[in-house]
């Protein structure tokens, strides 16, 4: 069963308690304090398992805990720290909190490896409070919790070039013949239920091609499997529009690629803006004199002299060169950079974030306002304010701890500076 989409829930290992003892020993009065350090919780680590192509693994189990460290012990002893869990994922698969849905990490190019949650650290024991005003302290420091956090897991299939269209245009057709794939092959009134993915073997142009499930109108509301399709189209870098050149099922291909095309950009605005080819399937069915027709009556409603439109048939492999050729033309022309998601929330600091202090005060000599402390640095630190979800963020950070609150209670008027860390922008309401 293939599945690209799950829910879990994971917690990291809380720190062991520090303890509370003292020497007790024969011919030593009065012995000092010897309460051991907690262990450290476990913690939580993502790795990259390339032997696994689908998350239907976490249909099954669906939490995962780290160990609590133990807590200290007497004479100075420390308590075990707690074991850490590895989740293993397939490449491709971008994680992010379920709650905001805002990305976590994407599990791919140079990610490999990826610590998700820190455990908590082991308290210290009695031993470490002791003064020479305070001999026998009677307390000691509680260790960290744990820290948790329910997930969404999301497989964006890796490839380079995208096959889209309606269903049975003949996509997994092609793919069965230009590469390694062996997609089931049929003339199906419905869609294929998952990606297929191939290697197009060209030399050093070679490439990866995912046969995207057939879409549908509405699939950008997630009509039908919409959704579940669209995400693999994030990764591909081209675009190959498959068509139904015949019209052997009454389907217009200048209306399909308009349609698809809608669709991608209700999805997501830029997917339309990539390389795209339309390959226009289906040739053999037609008589010779009427194949170029078909092509040019194509470009003429797209008036693009620079969008390539191939008369192809995936049955008998008229024109499938070309097609590859221009896509491995394309990939060139596009560069070799992978399509990485970047990461919106790091759950090790916002989830520390009720411990670390910040202050939100008027500067009198510059008249500007200024938050600063910890919580707002670590925050700058992995938000990019240049980027619109990067912005968004902050704001919804300012309201959400009470910083908005706080300068509005200073005064601060439409138009004000707000200066933090470097950064300054122009308060407005």
């Amino acid at each position: 069963m293939f599945a690209d989409r799950a829910k879990i829930f994971v917690r990291s290992g809380k720190g062991g308690d520090g303890h509370v003892s003292f020497r007790r020993e024969k011919y030593v009065t009065n012995g000092g304090p010897d309460g051991g350090d907690g262990g450290n919780g476990g913690d939580v680590v993502v790795v990259v398992d390339k032997g696994e192509n689908t998350l239907v693994n976490f249909r099954h189990v669906r939490k995962y805990a780290a160990q609590d460290g133990q807590e200290g012990g007497k004479k100075n002893c420390r308590g075990k720290d707690g074991e850490g869990i590895v989740i293993k994922v397939p490449e491709g698969t971008v994680i992010k909190d379920a709650e905001s849905e805002r990305v976590i990490v994407d599990m791919s190019g140079d990610t490999s490896e990826y610590l998700l949650l820190k455990g908590g650290r082991g308290g210290k024991g009695n031993q470490h409070y002791a003064t020479p005003t305070m001999q026998a302290p009677k307390y000691a420091q509680p260790g960290q919790p744990a820290q948790e956090l329910e997930l969404l897991l999301e497989l964006k299939v890796i490839a380079d070039v995208g096959l889209v269209g309606f269903p049975n245009v003949g996509k997994s057709t092609l793919l069965s013949h230009v590469s390694n794939a062996r997609p089931k092959v049929a003339n199906y009134h419905f869609t294929t239920l998952s990606p297929n993915l191939g290697v197009i073997d060209l030399g050093e142009d070679s490439f990866v091609m995912a046969d995207i499930p057939g879409l549908i109108e509405g699939a950008s509301q997630g009509v039908g499997l919409g959704h579940d399709f669209l995400r693999h189209i994030e990764r591909t870098r081209v675009l190959i529009h498959m068509v139904d050149g015949a019209g052997t099922e009454g389907r217009d291909p200048v209306e399909d690629i308009k349609a698809i095309n809608e669709e991608l950009a209700l999805y997501n605005e830029e997917l339309p803006t990539r390389p795209q080819i339309i390959a226009v399937n289906k040739m053999d069915v037609l008589p010779p004199e009427e194949r170029s027709a078909v092509a040019d009556r194509i470009r003429k409603a797209f008036g693009n002299p620079d969008l390539p439109v191939l008369p192809i048939s995936a049955v008998t492999g008229e024109g499938l060169e070309e097609l590859l050729q221009t896509a491995a033309k394309m990939l060139k022309e596009s560069g070799k950079e992978p399509i990485v998601f970047e990461q919106e929330y790091d759950p090790k600091v916002e989830l520390a974030f009720d411990e670390e202090p910040f202050t939100v005060y008027y500067d009198d000599e510059e008249d500007e306002y200024v938050i600063e402390g910890p919580r707002i640095e670590k925050m700058l630190g992995y938000t990019n304010l240049e980027s619109e979800k990067g912005f968004a963020f902050f704001q919804k950070f300012l309201k959400d701890n009470g910083i908005l609150e706080q300068l509005e209670g200073l005064g601060i008027k439409d138009g004000d500076t707000v200066r933090m860390y470097g950064h300054s922008f122009d308060y407005y309401k």
